[in-house]
């Protein structure tokens, strides 16, 4: 298979091939978790079509949502694991059907001594995923529950290029680490404010 959705970077055809040999495709669905928290990290994923959301959860079990990582793209806290023979600190999961290509760790570090792009592929990765950790941090930080809700909305269907969410009140308290009732509230709010139309397990942005 090539990997045209690989574009984050401008690989060379040599690269190309080098990835789908060294690299082990694999389809998930919807909600199956790709990379478990405190797993070790064997391979590094490259989505090639679809997307998955990264997670982080407390000590209670609350998570809540780091970034998305979607086609072209791969997860730098899976690199910096890898390399350095650490566990995984987040849970990744498939947000749609997707598929990946798994580069095992000894590859990527051959990867990174012999192309210079495979290198800046990664910085490129870190300094976006390093931005996307601190929008998180700001919004926990200093952001009111309801301007979260909102702005998550609207990412997510930028994500999925459709003005209707499907998604349940209880995904989106986990998703945003706080209570379904804190969501169903402010979610009644916005729809008496007109900015979105709630139905069963369905949100439209107005």
């Amino acid at each position: 298979m090539e990997l045209e959705n690989l574009i984050e970077f401008r690989s060379s055809p040599e690269i190309k091939e080098k990835l789908s040999a060294y690299g082990t495709f694999k389809k998930f669905s919807e909600g199956d978790v790709i990379l478990n928290e405190n797993a070790y990290i064997k391979s590094i994923p490259i989505v090639i079509s679809g997307s998955m959301r990264v997670m982080r959860a407390d000590d209670d079990g609350r998570e809540i949502l780091l970034y998305y990582i979607k086609s072209g793209e791969s997860c730098i806290m899976s690199f910096l694991g890898g390399i350095h023979h650490d566990t995984s600190k987040v849970k990744a999961i498939a947000e749609e059907e997707t598929e990946i290509l798994f580069i095992p760790v000894d590859k990527v570090t051959s990867l990174i001594k012999e192309y210079p792009e495979w290198l800046d592929y990664i910085f490129r990765l870190y300094h976006k995923r390093f931005e996307e950790l601190l929008e998180v941090v700001n919004a926990v930080a200093f952001k009111k529950m309801d301007e979260r809700l909102l702005n998550f909305i609207k990412k997510k269907c930028e994500l999925t290029q459709s003005h209707t969410l499907y998604v349940t009140h209880e995904q989106l308290a986990n998703e945003l680490g706080t209570a379904r009732v804190v969501v169903s509230r402010l979610l009644k709010q916005m729809e008496d404010d007109g900015l979105v139309k709630l139905g069963r397990n369905k949100i439209s942005l107005v």
